[in-house]
């Protein structure tokens, strides 16, 4: 084998590497609402836990999902079993939350569903029909971006929480840290690909991901008894 061809290898493995690490943390994020979803099983109600971060998580994975598709993005395939996975646990989540749902809130999060599917299909529907490669894939990378720059609110709204309350009880470690190192691994896997629709908000996230571990070290001495998680973002 050619020194050249050796390189290639090589660097084929770390960008495999890269996007199975990615895949292994964000299943981490995925299963973190299970708590929350047992205890709405066993009461039978949705109490006041909201439907909105699965609605919004379930739309991001979707778009992502598609971005990832060999139709649309060539090679890139671990974007598209990530977000299969993540769209697969959010309808779950959303349906164990319809079901124990009071009424007016079953009948929202519904048309919610349905509205996320009906985007997702226009979606899909005009990059298909107005778009040809590669113009499909810049159409399709700039919605994912602004898809998954705006689930950023999720870790913003945690920062700020710690800073105002001096205490980490709402930001879990071990999710501050699978954020961290999902970003980062995705971060490293859009570089190998050359992909900036997946390197930039993934270094963003890493960026945030630095600053939720920072302050939970600087206010972690504070920590009350926990409480149930916040839904982080997905990458």
């Amino acid at each position: 084998m050619s020194v050249v061809g050796e390189l290639y290898s090589i660097y084929s493995i770390c960008s495999f590497a890269a996007g199975i690490a990615g895949n292994l943390f964000a299943f981490v994020l995925f299963v973190s609402p299970i708590p929350t979803f047992r205890r709405i099983i066993r009461s039978k109600s949705t109490e006041q836990f909201s439907g909105l971060p699965y609605i919004y998580a379930l739309l991001n994975c979707l778009i992502c999902l598609w971005y990832g598709t060999p139709i649309v993005s060539p090679g890139i395939i671990l974007v598209f079993t990530v977000n299969s996975i993540g769209a697969v646990f959010q309808l779950v989540y959303i349906t164990i939350f319809i079901i124990n749902a009071e009424g007016s809130k079953k009948l929202k999060m519904l048309g919610l569903v349905l509205g996320v599917f009906a985007v997702f299909s226009a979606i899909v529907a005009t990059s298909l029909c107005l778009f040809e490669p590669p113009t499909r894939q810049t159409f399709v990378g700039y919605l994912s971006v602004f898809s998954l720059i705006s689930m950023f609110a999720s870790p913003l709204f945690i920062i700020n929480l710690v800073i105002k309350t001096k205490s980490v009880e709402y930001m879990p470690f071990y999710l501050s840290l699978a954020t961290f190192l999902m970003s980062l691994s995705f971060f490293a896997y859009g570089m190998f690909k050359n992909d900036p629709f997946i390197y930039v908000p993934n270094g963003i996230g890493g960026v945030l991901g630095v600053i939720q571990l920072v302050l939970y070290f600087k206010y972690s001495n504070s920590i009350e008894e926990p409480r149930e998680p916040l839904l982080d973002s997905y990458a």
